[in-house]
């Protein structure tokens, strides 16, 4: 069993190397796909208002990794 945790550890950290990160950009798409429509965004806007989001998302991680 612990063979397969090992594995399991191994293959998350090729795909995933900061979890904060990961997790910052679930939770935008989530929103974006969730709440904007129910808050009656208007689609044009719901992609802009992703992007910034993600922006943010990714300056605050830079700015704690920096550190």
């Amino acid at each position: 069993m612990r063979a397969f945790y090992t594995a399991v550890r191994e293959v998350w950290g090729l795909f995933v190397e900061d979890a904060s990160l990961t997790v910052g950009i679930l939770v935008c798409v989530a929103l974006a796909i969730f709440v904007l429509p129910l808050i009656g965004l208007r689609p044009q806007w719901r992609g802009a208002v992703l992007f910034v989001g993600l922006g943010v998302v990714l300056l605050e991680n830079v700015r704690r990794s920096a550190q």
